[in-house]
């Protein structure tokens, strides 16, 4: 059976539409006029994404102009002129009298009145030095040959002693026991030798300062009128707090 003369025509169109419709469904381009149907449901949310590298510093800013200095507030005024003198005020009334600080005092300077003799001493016994050069306050007794402190505080005693005859040894007494001691040999001189000696002592009133023998074969005080014997103390400072000076 003989086919129309149209129908190979016909068959090559379709083809070629075919061809046309393959090429764009693989390349996902259809065209609109095939797609006709509704619209599809819309999909699920993506998941987040994950966290970007860290940018880069920024470039440095440039430095700001610097900033202008402020005027003081307000400027020292020009001083003003010294006024004039005031009238003399009233005189004020008189004030009580005061107490008159009298400073303590206490001094005393002491020899030996026997001329041309040796004294005759025993161990233990006070040198009595009788004869007095200054003792304003009596508190040297040329009777027991003894110094009684009244006022207290620091004192200085001293001895000088002109040996002849015989040796000497004497001791600087303070209530019965010996502070200092002293001693010179003497060796037949034809002329008197001498010995002295000091000390500084603490006292409080009642307290007894003398010279006394350390040795009865050591005693060759000696006095004469070319030549003293002679005990002295004076007060260096006081620490008596009822006198107003010290108060």
């Amino acid at each position: 059976m003989a086919l129309p003369p149209l129908l190979p025509s016909l068959l090559l169109f379709l083809l070629f539409l075919l061809i046309q419709v393959s090429t764009q469904l693989e390349d996902n381009k259809i065209p609109p006029s095939l797609c006709t149907g509704h619209p599809g449901i819309p999909g699920a949310p993506g998941g987040h994404g994950s966290p970007g590298q860290p940018g880069r510093d920024g470039r440095d800013g440039r430095d700001a102009a610097p900033g202008r200095k402020e005027r003081r507030a307000s400027e020292t005024g020009v001083r003003g002129f010294t006024g004039d003198r005031g009238d003399r005020g009233e005189k004020g009334e008189r004030g009580p009298s005061g107490e008159c600080a009298v400073a303590p005092k206490s001094a005393f300077s002491v020899k030996l009145s026997q001329q041309g003799l040796t004294l005759p001493l025993s161990v233990g016994d006070a040198v009595r030095f009788d004869t007095a050069v200054i003792n304003e306050q009596a508190d040297y007794n040329t009777e027991t040959g003894r110094f009684t402190c009244k006022v207290p505080g620091v004192y200085y005693f001293a001895v000088h002693a002109t040996v002849y005859r015989a040796s000497l040894q004497f001791d600087l007494m303070k209530n019965g026991h010996a502070v200092a001691s002293y001693f010179q040999f003497y060796g037949n001189w034809p002329k008197p030798a001498s010995l002295s000696g000091g000390s500084m002592l603490h006292l409080v009133p009642g307290d007894q300062v003398w010279v006394q023998m350390a040795l009865s074969e050591y005693n060759g005080f000696y006095a004469s009128t070319k030549t003293d014997s002679t005990f002295s103390g004076f007060l260096v400072y006081s620490d008596w707090k009822n006198s107003a000076v010290f108060a």
